[in-house]
C-alpha cells in the first residue's frame, strides 16, 4: 500500500488571512464594475502576487461567487446559492499570481429555489475558464451568514471595491495515496481540516468544505495518474463535465477519493472522479485531459 502524499496543497499562507478571514480567506471578487440585478454582472479579482499558484478550480470559484452576489441581491438576501450541478467547465488558459481576472456572469433564471447561470473569466482579454449551465440550489441565507454583513459587502464591491491582496492562500490539505495502478487508477484519502481560515468565509455560521477545493484535489490526482500513463510526458485539463455535489462536506470529515482513467484516444484521456464518505457517494465528475507524448530525443 502506498502511503506517501501526492502533493502539498500550500499557497504561501500570509498572516492577514488568518487574522481576519471573513471575506478574506475564500473570497475572489474585488470589485463589481457592472451590475444588472437578476440578469448579469461583471467584476474583477487581482490574484495576489505572493501566492505560489492559483488553481483553475479557484478561477471557477471566482465566477461562481460573482453569480452568487447577483443571485442573493435578486431575492433580497433571503437565500444564498450553494454548489449543486455544473454541466461543463472549460479550461481555456492559465491564471497566474499577479494576474487580474475579469469575471462575467449571465443569470438565465433566479428565484428563491435556485439560480441558473453561465459565466467566464479572462486575463488581459484572453479566456481562462468558461462555466456552462450551472445550477445552484438556494438555501436560507441566515443558516450560513449574516444578511446585513452580506449587503454591506455587496455595497463595498459595487463602490470602491475590497482591498486587493487579502487572500492568503490555502493551507496544506492532508491527501494520502492508498492505491495506485500506474496510468489507470488511483485511490486516496482526504482528511478535511477540523479548522481552517476558509471556513470563516465558507461559511461563518455553518462551516462547509468548498466544493471547488474538492474538485481541485480530484483533478490534481487525475493529472498525477495521467502522467504515469505509457508515453505520457505532460497532462493538462481540457474540461470537466457532470459535476454533481450530493451533500455538504463538513470539518473533520474523511473522504475516499477515486480516479479511474480510461486509455487515451487521439491524445485525450477521460477520467471518472468520485469522492465517498462511509461508502456513500458525495461528489462526482468527469474530466477530460490532453496528453502530450514524451520526446524520445529530448
Amino acid at each position: 500500500m502506498v502511503s506517501d502524499p501526492v502533493f502539498n496543497y500550500r499557497c504561501c499562507m500570509q498572516p492577514d488571512a488568518a487574522s481576519a478571514p471573513h471575506f478574506s480567506a475564500y473570497s475572489f471578487v474585488d470589485r463589481i464594475v457592472e451590475f444588472e440585478p437578476g440578469k448579469r454582472a461583471r467584476g474583477t479579482f487581482a490574484i495576489p502576487a505572493h501566492l505560489c499558484a492559483f488553481p483553475a478550480a479557484l478561477v471557477a470559484e471566482a465566477v461562481g461567487q460573482l453569480a452568487a452576489w447577483a443571485a442573493m441581491d435578486r431575492i433580497g438576501f433571503r437565500g444564498r446559492p450553494v454548489a449543486g450541478l455544473a454541466t461543463e467547465t472549460r479550461f481555456l488558459g492559465e491564471a497566474k499570481p499577479g494576474d487580474t481576472l475579469t469575471l462575467a456572469v449571465e443569470l438565465s433564471d433566479c428565484d428563491d429555489e435556485a439560480v441558473a447561470y453561465n459565466g467566464h473569466a479572462s486575463v488581459n482579454g484572453k479566456p481562462v475558464i468558461e462555466l456552462v449551465d450551472c445550477l445552484g440550489p438556494m438555501l436560507p441565507v441566515t443558516d450560513f451568514d449574516d444578511p446585513t454583513a452580506l449587503r454591506e459587502r455587496l455595497a463595498l464591491l459595487r463602490g470602491q471595491g475590497a482591498r486587493p491582496g487579502r487572500f492568503g492562500g490555502i493551507p496544506e490539505l492532508p491527501v494520502r495515496v492508498t492505491h495506485r495502478v500506474a496510468g489507470a487508477e488511483l485511490r486516496a484519502t482526504l482528511d478535511v481540516p477540523a479548522d481552517a481560515p476558509f471556513f470563516a468565509d465558507h461559511f461563518p455560521r455553518r462551516p462547509v468544505f468548498p466544493a471547488t477545493l474538492l474538485l481541485d484535489t480530484m483533478m490534481r490526482l487525475a493529472l498525477d495518474t495521467a502522467r504515469d500513463a505509457p508515453a505520457s510526458a505532460r497532462a493538462r485539463p481540457l474540461r470537466v463535465t457532470h459535476v454533481k455535489m450530493r451533500s455538504f462536506i463538513v470539518p473533520s470529515q474523511r473522504l475516499d477519493v477515486g480516479v479511474e482513467l480510461a486509455p487515451a484516444s487521439d491524445g485525450v484521456a477521460r477520467a471518472m472522479l468520485s469522492a465517498k464518505t462511509d461508502d456513500r457517494l458525495v461528489a462526482s465528475a468527469r474530466l477530460e485531459l490532453a496528453l502530450e507524448p514524451r520526446n524520445e530525443f529530448a
